[in-house]
Order: structure tokens, then sequence, then C-alpha cells
């Protein structure tokens, strides 16, 4: 199983066929293979010796399964990787984001498997690592005896909304106040020692408010990531966390790699702004993120915030830590959040692209977080009741954990590998190896006779009804289709279907709509002929081809053995 962790080019490494060479070098003899047989694993086009060594390429073509690591990563990793096993089409492109549940998303995953083996596993979190003691305290007293063993079953997570309002906000309330105090103390010397004006550390520290609604933004500092969002509007930022009614405070912590200049940067660039007068003690950066300022940020904070470029969000995985906390997420519709977001749990960035341009999908974004804190977030916050919470705030920290946290547990994420990979893999190694890895040879040496006969099959005839004329298609009519292949001795190893397609209307490319398997109704000698009736059930523009492909029961995939061809 290869587990993809990333759509940016910068996570997949190339390397030099001498480089291979000097640390790789031992492998084909061990394996039984040439070296150019080696180099060509790594290559989308093993004939190309320009083409540099791709691990993610190697990894694609030498493990049974791929994945990616939420719904929308496999998606886009699916199109990533298509190349790699080419004759089967791209995925649709992403249409609008639904509301569904999980087990509904694993549904509606693959509506053609055919075309792409590569599946998803979306990431979830270590419950006893992240989650607070605090909270720790009130899921035991609620959620029964039986919730950390059960913890992704979602009835007992439910168990929230018996909680009173006025302990879920005093269990935050703790949570705020320990995270101060823990900046406090962590920060004061190092503050000192890089400042040096020790009254303007101090005036910062006391700044630090905690009856303000405070956001947190911390991760690595990739470019995706776009950490310069909320910076886009600074006359509109400073009105936001300068209103003394309505104190607003956002703490920014992360790292960037020590070659990605650009994140380097981008730190810099809050550090500056975050001490410029109008901001200093309401943006601050916290320097040195380590996983124990992670753990305090992720329990402490009101708000999550992320704002990656979809769709390079593979998972991502500090919100999902922040809501077993009853913190809030404020993120793009990317990674986990396309899965996890729920009206009145949260609040989404649309997945709609407007603007092609990059920057102006930027100034965009940012101008609707800033109308989201304006006019949702700050008032559902501060509007208190007599006694002094928000009790639309509480609701929405109830809905968070009872609608969205037991799906993004470890235990449930877990769960799905074993479910979606491990026991299948299990279960089909055990099959091949039994008997001395009789069915693995049986494959092999199947594997070599297609090979060496794939060029020479012939198809001999095709022929079509009336409502199946060239490549189009008449909907609401039954058709039916016979193709003769002359198999070249392989003895009923080819399949044939019929393809329907339809073009994506946002790229332009042809799409499945459905494929039709012919069935085998006899032969004679190296003549086999297929046959198939049936009828497209619903309106459109539609056009076909037909797609041979080889055919074993044993394969994992088809992409196990991707020799394609169309015709019509």
């Amino acid at each position: 199983l290869y587990t993809v962790h990333t759509p940016v080019p910068a996570g997949h490494d190339y390397f030099d066929e001498g480089l291979c060479g000097k640390y790789l070098g031992q492998y084909p003899a061990k394996l039984g293979i040439s070296w150019d047989d080696f180099m060509g694993l790594g290559r989308q086009n093993p004939d190309d010796k320009g083409e540099r060594f791709c691990m993610s390429t190697f990894l694609c073509k030498t493990c049974q399964e791929v994945n990616g690591v939420s719904w929308l990563h496999g998606k886009v990793s699916q199109r990533m990787f298509e190349s790699i096993w080419p004759g089967y089409l791209p995925a649709e492109s992403y249409r609008e984001h639904q509301l569904l549940s999980h087990d509904e998303y694993e549904k509606v995953y693959n509506v053609n498997p055919d075309e792409s083996h590569v599946g998803y596993v979306t990431n979830g979190v270590h419950y006893p690592t992240w989650c607070a003691s605090e909270w720790k305290a009130v899921h035991k007293k609620y959620f029964g005896k039986t919730f950390f063993k059960d913890q992704s079953n979602p009835a007992l997570w439910e168990n929230i909304y018996q909680v009173s309002d006025k302990e879920v906000w005093e269990t935050r309330v703790a949570l705020k106040k320990k995270l101060i105090d823990y900046i406090r103390e962590r920060f004061r010397d190092n503050w000192l020692r890089n400042q040096g004006d020790p009254a303007r550390v101090m005036s910062l520290l006391d700044k630090i408010n905690p009856n303000a609604l405070i956001i947190g933004f911390a991760r690595r500092f990739a470019t995706y990531k776009r950490a310069h969002l909320l910076f886009s509007d600074l006359e509109r930022l400073s009105k936001i966390v300068n209103n003394p009614d309505y104190p607003v405070q956002f703490l920014f912590a992360g790292k960037a790699h020590p070659a990605d200049g650009a994140g380097q940067g981008l730190i810099k660039k809050i550090h500056d702004i975050s001490q410029s007068p109008e901001f200093i003690g309401k943006i601050i950066f916290l320097d040195n993120y380590d996983m124990e300022l992670a753990r305090r940020l992720v329990s402490g904070v009101d708000i999550w915030m992320n704002t990656p470029t979809r769709p390079l969000e593979a998972s991502g995985t500090s919100g999902e830590k922040a809501l077993m906390n009853g913190v809030v997420n404020l993120s793009v519709l990317d990674g986990w959040w396309y899965e996890g977001y729920r009206p009145g749990a949260g609040w989404a960035l649309t997945d709609k692209r407007t603007y092609q341009d990059q920057g102006q999908q930027d100034k965009l974004d940012a101008a609707n977080i800033y109308s989201l804190l304006e006019n949702e977030i700050i008032p559902l916050y501060y509007s208190r009741n007599s006694k002094g919470f928000s009790e639309g705030w509480v609701k929405t920290v109830k809905n968070s954990i009872a609608q969205i946290a037991p799906f993004y547990t470890m235990k449930r994420q877990l769960d799905d590998y074993y479910t979606r990979f491990y026991n299948p893999l299990r279960d089909r190694y055990a099959l091949i190896s039994a008997d001395n890895n009789r069915i693995a040879r049986e494959i092999a040496e199947w594997k070599e006779r297609v090979i060496e006969r794939w060029d020479n099959i012939n198809i001999v005839e095709v022929k079509n009804s009336d409502s199946l004329y060239g490549t189009s298609l008449v909907s609401d009519k039954e058709f039916s289709v016979s193709v003769v292949v002359d198999e070249q001795g392989l003895e009923d190893a080819i399949g044939i279907e019929l393809v329907v397609l339809r073009q994506d209307a946002e790229t332009g490319q042809d799409v499945i709509y459905k494929t039709f398997p012919l069935q085998v109704v006899g032969h004679e000698g190296n003549l086999y002929t297929f046959e198939l009736k049936a009828a497209i059930d619903v309106a459109g523009s539609f056009r076909t081809a037909f797609r041979m492909y080889p055919r074993n029961k044993h394969l994992a995939s088809r992409q196990d053995l991707c020799f394609v061809r169309w015709f019509s």
C-alpha cells in the first residue's frame, strides 16, 4: 500500500539515473530484472531514458494499492497519477460541495472503480494525545464507560448535548486561560532576550486578553497554506482587532522548511506586521513552534483557521485536533474539512473558484474571511446571555463535537485502513502465496503470454444496431453490438466493454458516464464472439467507444496489467 501525502509537486522526488545507480544498483539483480526495467518502474514512459526516476511513480507501479489521505485528496491523486495507467479516463472534475455523511462519501467515491484503483482513507488524530484533560473529564462523565474503546461511535459523542451550556463554556474558558498563562510563562524570557525592551514585552503579554475571541493559525508555513490571506486588507483587519467592544486576537505559530525561502519570508512578514503599533498584542507570532505549543493552541483558542489553496491540502489534521477540544473551525473546503464541514458546526469558505488568477482569488477569499468574522463569528461569540456566555456559540461547539468529531479519531482512521486495505491485502497475500505461490506463478506466466501476444490480437468484426451509429448513441432506445476478436491463443483472456462518454462541462474532457461489458457468447478456435444488448435510460449527448483489456479474475485491478486498446 502506497499512501500519498501531498498533491504539491515539491513533495514528489525525482532523481537522476546516476544517483539511482549509486544507491539502488543492487536491487535489479535481487528482483531478477534488468537495470533498464528497474528504472522504467520509476518513469511514466519506461522507454524514455531522459525522464528522471520518480519515487511516486515507482511506488504506484510496485504497490498493489494506492490511497490519498482524504476523500478530495483521493480524487486529486486519481487525476495526478492517471498518466501512469494510460487507457483509463480521468476522474470527473470536482463538483460543487455536497453535504454527505461519512458512509455516503465512501459510497460515491468511485462511481467507475475500474478507471482508477486509487482509494482514500481520511486522516484522523490520536484522541489520548490531543484531547485536553479537561475535556476528557467531561467525556468520562457524560459519554459512558465504553467511550474510550469505542471513541468513533457517533451515538456516544451525541451525549455532548446532555452537558450544560455553562459547563461547556467554562471548560473552554479554563483552557483559554491555561493557554494564555503558558504563553506568558514560555515566551517572557525569550522575548525579553530577543526584543530587549522589558516595558514593550510586558505590555505585549498583558494585552493577551482572556476575554477576547482568540483565533489560531499554526502549521507548517508552506506558501499554499496562504497564511498571508488575513493580511490582504490591513485597514479592514485593524478595524476588526481594535474594536474595544468586541476584542479579537490572532495567534500565529509555525515553521518553514529550511529551503523554503518564500515560507520564511512569510513568517517575517507576519512578525513585522505584529510589531506595528496598531497590531501589537492583537496579532502575535509565537516562535519555536513544537508539539507542546501545538497542544496548547489547539485546545485553548476559540477558532481554528485554515486557508489553503484548494485542492492542495491533502488532509490537514490540526483542525481535527482543535475539534476534539471544542474549538470551532473556519476553513476552506479542502482536505478533511471538505467532508467534515456541517452548517451550524463551523464555518467554511466556498469551494467554488471565481478567478483563474490566484492573486484575485486570494483577495476574494480574504474578503470572505473578513465578512464571516464581521457578520457571523464575532457577533455570535459576543451575543451573551444574562449568565455571561453565548448560547449560540456553545451550540456551535456542541454541534461540532457531536456531528463531526467522531469521524476524525485515529480509531476511525485505523478501522478504515483495516477494512479497505489491510485486511484485503492480507487475504490476497494468503490466496496467491498458498500452495507454494501457485496463483502468483500462474499470474506471472499469464502476464508473460499477454505481453508477448497483445500487439497481434486482431479485432475481426464489429456490428452495431441502428441506435448506435458511428460514435454516437441514441438514448431511450435499446442497442445491440457484436464484436469478434482473434485472441491469438490467449484462451478467453480478453475483456471487451462499450464505454459511454460525455463531456465534462468544466474541463471539456471526456469522462465516463457508464460502461457496458460485452459477454462471450461463443468461440471457434482463437475467434471469440462478444455481444451486448442495453439501453441508456436518460437523455443527453453521449459518445461511445469500445475498450479491450486483459481479463483475469486474480488481478487486483486492471491497472495491475495496464494494456488497453480503444476501437470503434
